[in-house]
């Protein structure tokens, strides 16, 4: 089922002493940072040189053998090369929730009547984060906001992988941080980074309190699932 994506259009309180840098990090968290990592080994080419385009269709992958199916960290080999992952908007339309931002420095931001706020952004162009495998890279994209994070501070945390809020899909997992901000605000970072695509997904979640923040990650995870390629 076709689903709008925003991939087309898209503190200081810390568990054993380890402060969160407010800069990119609390972008991300109110108002949508972008995580545009470019690999520092390539070379763009000079204006006016033809660039092929990548294929969108790789020979025996069935995309929607993939989709159909939970995505692991350690599945993440199994989607075509270079064809990004997206985030649907249905957040939008769900109940106590509006579009507040569309398409700021790529990410689409949601405001819910209760003060809560969620920031979603799926980014292409991620060579530079890929490590051995969706988790390690993932965490090089958590360590890319802040040097001070550790693997230990992230817990693994899944997200919808598909379908609609009717029709829910499999799960995707991703690595989630959460937090109390300065203010009292409670605040969730969820993110996967997907090496074989080459893109990344993450959703900031802040709220007023930790009771907030629960129900806002329950309606973010039915309402802005992952959506797997379509080729």
């Amino acid at each position: 089922m076709e689903m709008p994506t925003t991939a087309e259009r898209a503190g200081r309180a810390w568990h054993g002493g380890a402060a969160l840098v407010i800069g990119c990090l609390g972008a991300v968290l109110l108002s949508g940072c972008s995580v545009d990592v470019r690999d520092p080994s390539v070379t763009a080419a000079p204006a006016g040189t033809p660039v092929l385009a990548t294929p969108t269709i790789t020979p025996g992958h069935d995309a929607a053998a993939v989709a159909a199916r939970d995505m692991p960290f350690a599945a993440g080999g199994d989607l075509a090369p270079g064809v990004p992952v997206g985030i649907s908007d249905d957040l939008k339309g769900a109940p106590g929730w509006k579009l507040a931002k569309e398409d700021v420095a790529g990410a689409s931001q949601y405001a819910k009547a209760d003060g809560c706020i969620v920031s979603a952004r799926a980014t292409t162009g991620q060579a530079a984060l890929v490590r051995g495998d969706d988790r390690e890279s993932t965490v090089a994209l958590f360590q890319y906001l802040d040097a001070t994070i550790q693997p230990s501070y992230l817990k693994t945390a899944t997200l919808q992988w598909g379908g609609t809020p009717e029709a829910p899909g499999r799960n995707v997992e991703v690595l989630a941080l959460e937090q109390a901000a300065p203010g009292g605000r409670a605040i969730a970072l969820l993110a996967r980074v997907f090496g074989t695509a080459g893109s990344s997904a993450y959703v900031s979640v802040s709220c007023p309190d930790a009771a907030t923040l629960g129900a806002a990650r329950q309606d973010v995870a039915r309402y802005l699932p992952l959506v797997p390629p379509a080729a």
